[in-house]
């Protein structure tokens, strides 16, 4: 069923090509992505390692393959500022490097998606990038979108340095409606509401950001140390209410890039930013040296089970529902539904400098009264005793560090389960039916644009209905 919905969201998705609901991005984006361990590095021959290059992201989706990476659902390799040259060339386009990239952007691409991954590339709006490179001002986005869907990249980080709010409010509407056009589809990232909220102090219009963005940045760039990844979730904790309402599949609240493998992070710190990103259905977009990673962390990054709450198909951001002097509570719902009842991930987060007890009550942590949960722990995968809301459990969590659990509902009545799983289908099926038979009728008799209008408001609310039904809510 959950493959049902998808494949449907994503048809009806691709009829509406005004804003950008492109059906991409049903779960949050993972990958690589190049600019906080490498930074604008453009000395390739006193650093041909470790520069912005052909050769650095090739090294990089050969890691993704071949060390376990990409089959843990990291398939993107992203590229960020410093790609391009510091002016156009003579027709206004944008053009790589030459030397750092010698054989062109078009070929680079052409080499990841030949090991099964995706590319993304990288601009900035105004006349120069961050960085000082060619940027993409408002009479270039058209031409720009056109250039990047010639380049078959899966993907645009469209930064907003130097930049005022009026042109900023302009400009990444223009450059989400450019991408649909092109006709390719690439997954829209914008680092919109971050200018507003977090530079000018002002309130974004998350609406309108929601409308046409795929992901997008709030907070400060993440550097490769604990204060800072400490300072994120600080950030996303005080504003969790505002930024959950906008949070969910095909458009996702983005607290920057996973650092996990770099110095500057204990495991214990690094488990902590994976467990909080996974929680809020982050993107998973790696910055760090594959080749060189710290003992211990690869096996954080691809851990299975952590990435299935990031992957949920909810979408739904998990929040903190307790603070209790170092000791912070987090919880979010997930699947599997039971007799329509949620599971729950609850991530429970050491600040301290020392290692605490913490007895968790589950009477306080919002479970069923009724039922009886399985209960894993996320980290080790180790399976804890059934428990119902009358019990405990004792925990020691490591300095700055986090336990991980997921509770799920046992099944108390398999009768009970049969007939709701007859009823549930029952309830379905004639939605599945209008949903095929509004798509047909589009399709073969394309009719005025006032009927598409009444048919794509039918759609929704079919898409709805199906979806509460499907998922008991």
């Amino acid at each position: 069923m959950q493959t049902l919905l998808k494949s449907l969201l994503l048809f009806c998705c691709v009829l509406r090509m005004k804003c950008l609901d492109n059906g991409l991005a049903l779960t949050p984006p993972m990958g690589w992505l190049s600019w906080t361990r490498f930074m604008c590095q453009t000395d390739c021959v006193k650093y041909p390692k470790h520069c912005i290059s052909e050769d650095l992201f090739l090294e990089m989706a050969d890691v993704l393959v071949k060390e376990g990476y990409q089959a843990a659902g990291y398939n993107r390799v992203n590229i960020d500022d410093c790609w391009m040259t510091k002016t156009r060339d003579k027709n206004g386009r944008l053009v790589a490097d030459p030397v750092r990239f010698s054989h062109g952007i078009s070929w680079l691409a052409d080499q990841i998606h030949k090991r099964g991954l995706l590319m993304g590339i990288y601009s900035n709006f105004g006349q120069r990038t961050c960085m000082g490179f060619a940027g993409t001002d408002l009479n270039n986005i058209e031409t720009d979108a056109l250039t990047y869907a010639e380049f078959n990249a899966d993907y645009l980080k469209f930064d907003g340095c130097f930049q005022p709010e009026n042109r900023l409010n302009q400009a990444y509407p223009k450059m989400g409606e450019s991408l649909n056009r092109t006709g390719r589809s690439m997954v829209y990232s914008c680092s919109w509401p971050y200018y507003i909220l977090t530079v000018a102090k002002r309130q974004p219009d998350y609406p309108s950001v929601v409308k046409h963005c795929n992901l997008w940045r709030n907070y400060d760039d993440i550097q490769i140390n604990w204060p800072s990844v400490l300072s994120i979730i600080d950030f996303y904790d005080a504003n969790q209410d505002m930024f959950a309402k906008f949070h969910g599949p095909s458009h996702w609240n983005d607290p920057d890039m996973i650092i996990v493998g770099n110095q500057g992070l204990t495991s214990d710190q690094a488990l902590v930013q994976m467990a909080l990103w996974c929680l809020w259905s982050a993107p998973l977009l790696m910055s760090n040296d594959l080749r060189e990673m710290m003992p211990g962390t690869r096996e954080i990054l691809l851990n299975k089970r952590l990435i299935a709450v990031d992957q949920d198909p909810l979408g739904i951001m998990g929040k903190r529902f307790k603070q209790d002097n170092d000791i912070g509570y987090y919880r979010k719902p997930v699947t599997p539904l039971v007799n329509g009842k949620h599971s729950f991930v609850f991530v429970v987060f050491n600040r301290a400098a020392t290692k605490t007890s913490v007895t968790l009550d589950f009477a306080l942590l919002g479970l069923e009264e009724a039922l009886i949960y399985d209960v894993v722990d996320l980290v080790s995968g180790e399976q804890l005793n059934r428990l119902t809301i009358a019990d405990t459990i004792n925990l020691e969590i490591r300095s700055t560090s986090v336990a991980v659990l997921k509770a799920t509902p046992l099944l108390l009545n398999t009768n009970a389960q049969r007939d709701g799983d007859e009823k549930s289908s029952i309830t379905i099926f004639p939605y599945i039916i209008a949903i095929l038979a509004l798509v047909f009728y589009l399709l073969a008799f394309r009719p005025k644009r006032y009927v598409r209008l009444l048919i794509g408001c039918l759609l929704a609310f079919a898409l709805y209905k199906l979806y509460v039904n499907s998922y008991g809510l």
